[in-house]
């Protein structure tokens, strides 16, 4: 169990990291959601820190995983969101996983998405599971991995 020492501790690292980075920028690390720390940046010029697609982000996301789990002995999670980059994207990819559910039950047939990270694959997959009118199913490996929608 992830206690309060534990957190603190942990926060102290993730301040650490970014300090040595050189942004100018304000970090919160906000209630502990399960096994999951969720770190907030506010940063001027985010574009650097999150990269295209995310990319970037992810990577620190991993890093600072990497770098706490020589410190943190039970299994954690890192939750790292950059100017509510995570937040606008998941609103995105729910709204458009809704606009193409609507076009494959239009037109019966089905649609094949672009490749997107595990992350925003879930999304897309959660967002239709209850539909009754498409399926939705992932394809392909690694970077190439992509969401089909398929008329049920």
């Amino acid at each position: 169990m992830i206690n309060q020492e534990i957190l603190k501790q942990a926060e102290e690292i993730i301040r650490t990291f970014f300090d040595m980075s050189g942004f100018d920028l304000e970090l919160k690390i906000l209630p502990l959601e399960e096994k999951t720390i969720p770190v907030k940046i506010i940063v001027d010029d985010p574009k650097t820190l999150i990269g295209q697609n995310g990319q970037t982000l992810a990577d620190i996301q991993h890093l600072l995983k990497a770098i706490l789990s020589h410190k943190i002995s039970e299994q954690f999670y890192i939750d790292l969101d950059i100017n509510n980059y995570k937040e606008k994207k998941t609103t995105y990819l729910k709204e458009s996983a809704r606009e193409w559910a609507n076009e494959v039950a239009l037109s019966g047939r089905e649609k094949v998405l672009s490749p997107m990270p595990n992350f925003e694959r879930r999304i897309v997959h959660l967002e239709l599971i209850n539909r009754s009118d498409v399926v939705t199913e992932s394809a392909g490996y690694g970077p190439d991995r992509c969401i089909i929608i398929k008329p049920r």
